[in-house]
């Protein structure tokens, strides 16, 4: 296996931007004017050594040692901050801000009100859809007259198995699926609550004869959902037969009921330059174009256009105590993988920056794209995304607030193909094998184990272990006073709940929850995001606002893989 064990701030290869026009005062400009380098998000100012001495260690959540053909492996991050002259200053103010005055300046009745207001969808129009197609001149990069980027057609309206249907009851491709939030600021108690959508291209829903077929479009998922986890998938029974492929591996075509993950390198024909003899397959149309090479599959990557829908929210409490999906939305970010990249030229992305890094930096990343296509992460992928204008209507972020995007998804050692959630999908064991909606299911997170790292820790439980708080900053009082004593150890009482209940960790009260709604509709208010997008009311403490590069943290590298 390929290691690049130089250190790597972020994976991508370097492009130039390209033009575009100036736009309004709303949308700004596609260029980042307040912060050049948004790509490091403000996680990574964290101090990891607080006044009393005490080391803590949020940052093994991102970087980590990576599996192939993740290539960037940057455990060694957790040791220093690799910043350059430019990075050193935390450009990221909104979290010395101050918001008590404002925060209480809203009352209970007016943000419950607010998040329960649907700025998504009314009856069967989805409203920014139906906005991009009368397009705001201020809008339009290019100039065009029409909108290049992703078009929103998700309906949000799931079947019993999580499949999205569009108003006249055709399917969207779009499938919902459940998954454990990964560690610190996406826990809702730090702020939100979010769901993640995956589609595949319409040819993994087509069988031979280019027929839509549902069947086909599940098996093919839960292919790529084995390929991504490189672990064997439950699956409901399906007759082997009716697809030609031994999808269990035991020899014989009959009735199987997994996905076993079992993969040996197919043959390369020099003459040919094709590839076959593939151990893994998909199913229908899209098998026979993996035989003609038009896709292809391998451990840890998605197929060529794949794409996910990631809308983040408010924290909605029932009068339980549980938490909600709620109808307002703060973000919606979209991913699309437009270029397959094997093993050599992932390795070689990565190889490239490392060098790259090393004789320049100083230099900072230039991202190819623009707000209205979308920057790309130079491995293959395209991200956009839309957040709430000053009023609460979904606009398009520009490109500073979408490059805040690309520093986690343009590469650290904690994804798999740039993408966070579907790696960390329920499977075996979980209702309809992880394939729902949260609004589907009424339990939530309750009930619902820790998960394990690769060796067989609780990983929820590591984390509170290595970073003694919930959040990053360390501003989750709430998290602190319930899981750690006035020595700092955790109470053991509280962490064996955490075993068996992820909700007991990672729900806020429901004042708490009410406090980071009002604290992030002032970041609305403001549209202030190019400063920060963290909620919270008070000035952040455990923050540097100016770092020495290359300084190290002091914290010890926890050797860790998913």
């Amino acid at each position: 296996m390929y290691r690049v064990k130089s250190v790597v701030l972020l994976c991508g290869v370097a492009v130039s931007l390209v033009c575009a026009k100036e736009e309004s005062v709303e949308f700004k400009s596609m260029f980042a004017k307040h912060n050049q380098a948004a790509y490091i998000p403000s996680q990574c100012y964290t101090k990891t050594k607080d006044a009393h001495g005490v080391i803590h260690n949020p940052c093994f959540s991102c970087h980590i040692n990576s599996k192939e053909p993740n290539y960037v492996d940057d455990a060694a991050l957790q040791a220093l901050y690799p910043l350059s002259d430019y990075t050193k200053t935390n450009r990221f103010t909104n979290l010395f801000k101050d918001r008590s005055k404002a925060v209480a300046a809203i009352d209970d009745a007016t943000i419950d009100a607010y998040i329960a207001e649907d700025n998504y969808r009314k009856n069967n129009t989805l409203l920014l859809a139906e906005k991009l197609k009368h397009l705001p001149a201020s809008w339009d990069v290019n100039g065009d007259g029409s909108w290049g980027g992703y078009v929103p057609d998700c309906y949000f309206d799931f079947d019993a198995h999580g499949f999205d249907k569009a108003p006249n009851g055709a399917y969207t491709r779009w499938r919902a699926f459940a998954y454990y939030p990964f560690l610190g600021t996406f826990w809702p108690t730090n702020g939100s609550t979010d769901d993640v959508l995956i589609r595949l291209h319409e040819d993994f829903a087509k069988d031979e004869k280019g027929v839509f077929d549902l069947e086909v479009y599940t098996l093919n998922l839960s292919i790529v959902e084995a390929m991504i986890k490189q672990k064997d998938i439950t699956i409901e029974p399906v007759d082997e037969q009716k697809y030609g492929l031994d999808l269990d591996k035991n020899g014989i075509l009959g009735k199987a009921s997994k996905i076993v993950y079992l993969w040996v390198k197919p043959r390369y024909d020099s003459k040919t330059q094709k590839l076959s003899d593939f151990s893994m397959s998909y199913v229908g149309l899209a098998k026979e174009k993996l035989s003609a090479n038009t896709y292809f599959i391998a451990p840890g990557l998605y197929p060529k256009g794949t794409e996910f829908l990631h809308t983040v929210r408010y924290l909605g409490m029932d009068d339980k105590g549980r938490l909600l999906m709620t109808p307002r939305i703060k973000e919606v970010r979209y991913a699309k993988k437009t270029h397959w990249n094997h093993y050599g030229q992932l390795f070689n992305a990565v190889d490239a920056e490392a060098k790259e890094k090393a004789a320049f930096p100083d230099r900072l990343r230039s991202i190819a794209g623009d707000s209205e296509k979308g920057l790309v992460t130079g491995t293959g992928w395209v991200y956009q995304g839309f957040i709430e204008d000053a009023s609460g209507a979904l606009r398009p972020q520009n490109h500073e607030e979408t490059l805040y995007c690309m520093g986690c998804h343009g590469g650290i050692g904690a994804t798999t193909d740039t993408t966070f959630a579907f790696a960390r999908k329920f499977d075996a064991n979980t209702t309809l094998q992880g394939w729902y909606h949260w609004s589907q299911e009424i339990k939530g997170f309750t009930d619902i184990p820790e998960p394990k790292t690769a060796d067989g820790r609780d990983e929820y439980t590591l984390y509170l272990e290595q970073n003694h708080a919930g959040d990053e900053f360390r501003a989750n009082t709430e998290v602190i006073e319930k899981f750690f004593d006035a020595n700092g150890s955790l109470k053991s009482d509280e962490v064996a709940r955490l075993h068996g209940d992820i909700s007991h960790l990672i729900v806020p009260s429901d004042a708490r929850a009410r406090m980071l709604n009002k604290a992030y509709r002032v970041i609305v208010q403001e549209q202030s995001f190019s400063k920060g997008r963290d909620a919270h009311v008070t000035p952040l403490e455990e923050v540097h606002q100016e770092v020495k590069p290359a300084s190290p943290t002091e914290v010890e590298v926890v050797e860790y893989a998913r």
